[in-house]
């Protein structure tokens, strides 16, 4: 994969300037930001675009979004990243309508990947059904569109995507009369549904039904609050591009009343009068009042709020909520004797997760706090250079996924963005 000029002209100015303001971080930079398009970007036979996750040969909506974001703000100018980047954009919209239900595809319809109880398809590697993988390609969809002004993007596949993302999010709103259904046998509880494949009952609240987390375990309350935040503005860039550019008046009034019935529900059920914290949000609930109060690592997170655009930082809500995340009554908050930060039930406990730390530092607006989470992430890559999927907390050499290229370009996002926000002067000592 030819890497385009422009990035690997970025890449050797991130390396440069944090040789002179943070000497430790200088050999990551240029490594992790080029990572997800050195190893993880490839141009099909029929001259599409495919990105895997990293060590899994599978294109994951959210990672490959994810994955790519740090590169938008650079393609104005490059037509070379433009292409790749509208070619990730097609090919998701392209997978998307393959099956709505579905996290993960194949490159082809070759039938690799997970064969579960539900219903197969040889273009899907996994079919875990999870709100925040249909939110990605509009996120980064509007995204390219409003940094690029370029809205070539917008094809009918793209139009037909939005179609497939509104039908399926109001269908679950009210799970009840879903026919999906996922069952994976043989298996650790976190890796199926229960009630026979159909997940927990919910009531109907006018969020939209996430069955599994972006960590891919199975949500314990139906209502996943941080993807349901993210889906409030997904259906707002939704409704701004089919007004703007499609000029689809009913479709836009089908994403706006969306995000208005999601939103009023995130706030009616989502929000829990905490005895030390004050108000805060709820990770999961079931409408019927039981709520599941912790944090992931993973993004969508209630920590990443402000940063996938649903409130402020400085919103008392989030102010709050990030308090408690931020601490041990967070069941999946660790410190250790090297670094401290947000986990995950998908991985070991006391470990903490990269990407964890970097969003606590993308969404802070103390320089202190920022500054002792760069340290962190400078101390605890084990010698490799690079960020893993998470990490012991007192012994960072023992890690899972050494190769997990979302963790990479969100920490060079990080690095990116500092050097832009006159965040070095005065140069750190």
């Amino acid at each position: 994969m030819k890497i385009p000029e422009i990035l690997k002209k970025r890449a050797a100015e991130l390396e440069e300037f944090y040789s002179v303001h943070y000497e430790a971080l200088a050999p990551l930079a240029a490594k992790c930001f080029l990572n997800t398009m050195e190893t993880t970007v490839r141009q099909l036979e029929d001259g599409s675009y495919f990105v895997i996750t990293g060590d899994i040969p599978a294109m994951w909506l959210r990672d490959s979004a994810a994955q790519v974001r740090p590169y938008v703000k650079y393609a104005r100018e490059d037509e070379k990243l433009q292409e790749i980047l509208e070619g990730i954009i097609a090919k998701q919209a392209e997978l998307v309508c393959i099956d709505p239900y579905a996290n993960a595809f194949n490159e082809r319809a070759n039938g690799a990947g997970h064969k579960d109880d539900t219903v197969l398809n040889d273009y899907v590697w996994e079919r875990k059904y999870e709100v925040d993988s249909l939110c990605a390609p509009l996120y980064l969809g509007y995204l390219y569109w409003k940094t690029t002004g370029i809205d070539r993007i917008f094809t009918k596949g793209y139009y037909d995507m939005i179609e497939v993302i509104a039908d399926t999010f109001a269908t679950e709103q009210d799970h009840g009369k879903s026919d999906y259904f996922f069952r994976r046998r043989d298996t650790i509880e976190m890796d199926t549904l229960s009630n026979d494949g159909r997940g927990s009952a919910v009531k109907v609240t006018g969020m939209t039904w996430s069955g599994f987390r972006p960590s891919d375990d199975s949500c314990k309350f139906g209502y996943l609050i941080p993807s349901n935040m993210m889906a409030v503005k997904a259906m707002e860039y939704a409704e701004e591009i089919c007004r703007e550019y499609y000029k689809e008046e009913a479709l836009a009034a089908r994403c706006r009343t969306l995000s208005e019935a999601i939103r009023e529900g995130i706030e009616k059920y989502g929000v829990v009068n905490h005895p030390e914290y004050g108000k805060i949000y709820a990770y999961e609930t079931d409408g019927f009042g039981n709520h599941n109060l912790m944090d992931d690592a993973n993004s969508p997170s209630l920590l990443a709020m402000p940063y996938l655009g649903y409130c402020g930082r400085e919103d008392e809500l989030y102010r709050n909520t990030r308090r408690f995340i931020l601490s041990a009554d967070n069941p999946y908050y660790y410190e250790g004797t090297v670094a401290r930060g947000v986990g995950s039930p998908h991985t070991y406990k006391g470990y903490v997760w990269h990407i964890g730390i970097v969003m606590q530092a993308l969404t802070s607006g103390s320089r202190k706090e920022i500054l002792e989470c760069l340290d962190m992430l400078a101390e605890t890559h084990a010698g490799t250079g690079y960020m893993h999927e998470s990490f012991d907390a007192s012994e960072p050499e023992k890690y899972t996924r050494p190769w997990f290229a979302w963790a990479n370009t969100l920490f060079a996002e990080l690095l990116d963005q500092l050097t832009e926000d006159n965040f070095w002067e005065p140069v750190r000592e």
